[in-house]
């Protein structure tokens, strides 16, 4: 079996046992859609932002599996909703990364109001520190949440908020998977677990690890 089947395989387990788990779906949705298997990661990521209309990039990734899978409307329809959503709470990294989607089939972003524009002027001019994962302005972590560089650059990238809704996310993932920190076979799969959710790939992953 595959590292993507095996995660895919993962994260339908924590999906069936906590059916209103929204990072479960989003997560299920991510990972069908990077194993080419879109019309089930559109279902998927519809579930999450049925649990929570107000994820951002679940908006972005549906939207991207539903113009892999060759559903344009459907897809203008789900990006059109997620840049209203992503600009109103300053989501600036999914705001963007929507707008490229809409554009590449020919359509334009949509117009938000002159007051949600503001707020977003506001929130990006004012950021002392910007989450690498939600685009937002947050409050950096006082010191890396662990050491070496996996842990340099989470501090480096990811807010505290962030981090806590990570921390929440994990004891979830520990409790449905019946993982035991004290093995290295189930802490590998609780570390897999947290780089999907912070936006740490395999690929960057090497870098940091010094493996690519």
């Amino acid at each position: 079996m595959s590292d993507i089947d095996e995660r895919i395989a993962r994260f339908e387990h924590m999906a069936q046992a906590d059916p209103d788990n929204d990072m479960a779906h989003f997560s299920l949705g991510n990972a069908y859609l990077q194993a080419g298997r879109f019309a089930e990661a559109a279902a998927s990521l519809q579930r999450c932002l049925e649990l929570n209309a107000d994820m951002s990039k679940a908006y972005q990734l549906a939207g991207e599996a539903m113009i892999k899978a060759g559903w344009t409307d459907q897809a203008v329809e789900m990006l059109d909703r997620g840049y209203e959503v992503a600009a109103g709470k300053g989501d600036l990294m999914p705001r963007n990364a929507i707008a490229e989607l809409l554009t590449s089939i020919g359509r334009q972003p949509p117009a938000v109001s002159a007051e949600v524009e503001a707020q977003a002027r506001q929130a990006e001019e004012g950021r002392s520190f910007n989450c690498k994962r939600s685009g937002r302005a947050g409050t950096q972590l006082p010191d890396p949440p662990f050491r070496g560089p996996v842990g340099r650059w989470i501090y480096e990238n990811i807010s505290a908020e962030t981090w806590r809704e990570w921390l929440g996310q994990g004891t979830k993932v520990i409790n449905e998977l019946r993982l035991d920190l004290s093995r290295e076979t189930d802490q590998n799969v609780y570390d897999q677990h947290m780089c999907e959710y912070l936006g740490i790939d395999a690929e960057l992953h090497k870098q940091l690890t010094g493996q690519a």
